[in-house]
C-alpha cells in the first residue's frame, strides 16, 4: 500500500510540473500514429529511440539517452516523442 501511495504521489507531482516545461523549450510538432509510437518506445524501452524514430539531432538523443538513467526522466522523454518536440534546450536556453 506505501508503493502504491509513493508511486501515486510521484506521478502527482510530475504531472503537475509538466505543463510548465511544456512550451518554454522547442516547438510541438504534429501528433501522429510515428509520433505516438515514438513515445511508447521512449517510455517502455529507453529514453532517446523516440527521438531517433522521429530523426531528431544527435545531441538531443545522447541527452535524452543520458538522462534515462533517471527512472523519472522516461515521461518527458516520452511527452517528447509524441508531440514531436522539435529543438530543445540546446537551441532555445543554453
Amino acid at each position: 500500500m506505501k508503493k502504491i501511495l509513493a508511486v501515486m504521489m510521484l506521478m502527482a507531482v510530475i504531472s503537475s510540473t509538466t505543463p510548465a516545461f511544456a512550451g518554454t523549450h522547442g516547438t510541438n510538432g504534429q501528433v501522429s500514429g510515428k509520433s505516438i509510437g515514438a513515445g511508447a518506445l521512449s517510455l517502455i524501452v529507453w529514453p532517446g529511440l523516440g527521438q531517433i524514430l522521429n530523426g531528431q539531432s544527435d545531441k538531443k538523443v545522447i541527452t535524452h539517452a543520458l538522462l534515462g538513467l533517471t527512472g523519472v526522466f522516461r515521461f518527458w522523454s516520452c511527452y517528447d516523442g509524441v508531440v514531436d518536440r522539435n529543438g530543445g534546450v540546446w537551441e532555445n536556453r543554453i
